[in-house]
């Protein structure tokens, strides 16, 4: 009887995921980007660090806000010391408009600590997005030359080895993200 509790005490099974698990289907976090420094970074900079990658823009009516939005209370639920782990990586596939700059003052206006936004040529979003099969698209301006750009709402979840571990939705909550994201940080798995 001893033997089959401490047993159970061992066994340590967490059951299914929340999210949709990526592991294995998608590429380890890689990229050579500028930061809203206005510096050139790569994807090693935040090994280390588990880190959520989401592909918007800062002209964004509705979904980019409303995803960082719900991305803060994810951080919120987070005990601190597994919140200081996290890096939310705001990748804009709007890079004509979002320099450096803009992207500093849309990321600060959220969380200074931990979002980094990230731009780069049309060249290193459009391989970038390809590589994690992100869509979007420009759509046509309007007569004071202002255009949306239609993307994929998707929070990539990276370990803290850069491998791709899983996929939020919008359907998620936060509840459900900050409980696998909690695994991911304190297990890696």
């Amino acid at each position: 009887m001893a033997f089959a509790a401490l047993l159970a005490a061992c066994s340590h099974d967490d059951g299914p995921w929340q999210l949709t698990n990526v592991s294995g289907h998608l590429p380890d976090l890689s990229f050579t980007l500028t930061e809203d420094t206005g510096k050139a970074v790569t994807a090693s900079a935040f090994r280390g660090k588990t880190t959520l990658v989401y592909f918007g823009y800062t002209h964004c009516p509705d979904v980019c806000p409303e995803t960082m939005a719900r991305l803060m209370q994810v951080l919120e639920k987070l005990p601190a010391a597994d919140a200081k782990q996290v890096r939310i990586l705001f990748i804009s596939v709007d890079p004509a408009r979002d320099t450096p700059q803009a992207l500093h003052d849309y990321v600060t206006a959220f969380d200074a600590q931990h979002i980094r936004g990230l731009t780069g040529t049309d060249a290193q979003v459009e391989s970038l997005a390809k590589r994690y099969r992100v869509a979007y698209q420009m759509e046509k301006r309007d007569a004071n030359g202002n255009y949306e750009v239609t993307h994929s709402s998707a929070v990539y979840v990276f370990d803290r080895d850069g491998h791709a571990r899983l996929l939020a939705t919008s359907s998620d909550t936060p509840d459900a993200i900050a409980h696998d994201l909690q695994r991911v940080i304190e297990h890696g798995a």
